[in-house]
């Protein structure tokens, strides 16, 4: 199977279509998929259903897919860096399922594994609750959380051998391991691809059998969502 492509324009090329779900792996700006992300922008693809910790920032990461107006529904954990998903929000324009950031992961995983639904304690007696199942265990109540499973994986990774088995770098590894088993295609961009044998198999953290398509993405400029700085004390 090829699974290296050139640049993120095809090796989204036939994948997307109005209305798709999509899982994004990383948080704020760490771990995501920028060329992936920039291509979705670039082929105009609308009314997305996007899982994803967050937004990314404004007009960065997936904040840029919400300035173009892409986006019809957000499944996240966090959005407190973004004032355009505020706007969007609070005007009616977008809608959001806002989900525990541990259930979030967990429903990816879930999905990726043909677990379609899982009982949890995060969330009892508060909003998250609301319209869902309860059920006891020993005394104590649970809410039932459904997996996710998406038409369309977009990660970020480190490494990758030219097979597609890839490495997560320190935090970047976050959302991207669970949300790439978790849809029907799984496109991973990477800052190295490697030749087969290059990476240490106990170091693999994303089997070959998950990502259908790869593509090198490097050079990255590190962006930052906030710089802070201090004054340097004096001897």
């Amino acid at each position: 199977m090829k699974k290296i492509y050139p640049d993120a324009a095809s090796a989204l090329d036939g994948l997307l279509f109005d209305g798709m779900h999509l899982c994004v792996g990383g948080f704020g700006l760490c771990g995501i998929p920028e060329r992936l992300i920039d291509a979705l922008q670039d082929a105009g693809v609308k009314d997305l259903t996007i899982a994803s910790n967050n937004a990314g920032i404004d007009n960065e990461g997936l904040g840029k897919l919400l300035r173009s107006k892409q986006v019809k529904k957000m499944i996240s954990s966090y959005v407190g860096e973004n004032k355009e998903f505020e706007r969007q929000f609070l005007s009616g324009e977008l809608e959001v399922e806002f989900c525990p950031q541990g259930t979030l992961a967990e429903r990816c995983r879930a999905g990726g594994a043909g677990i379609p639904g899982f009982y949890t304690k995060t969330g009892v007696g508060t909003q998250v609750a609301e319209g869902k199942e309860v059920k006891q265990f020993d005394g104590e109540d649970y809410i039932l959380e459904r997996g996710i499973f998406a038409d369309l994986c977009l990660i970020k990774g480190w490494k990758a051998d030219k097979a597609g088995n890839l490495i997560f770098r320190k935090t970047a590894r976050n959302f991207n391991a669970p949300m790439a088993t978790a849809g029907k295609i799984c496109v991973a961009e990477v800052e190295e691809i490697v030749e087969v044998g290059k990476l240490d198999p106990d170091a693999i953290h994303l089997p070959s059998i998950y990502v259908k398509r790869l593509i090198s993405g490097a050079p990255y400029d590190k962006q930052i969502e906030f710089r802070m700085t201090r004054e340097r004390e004096s001897a």
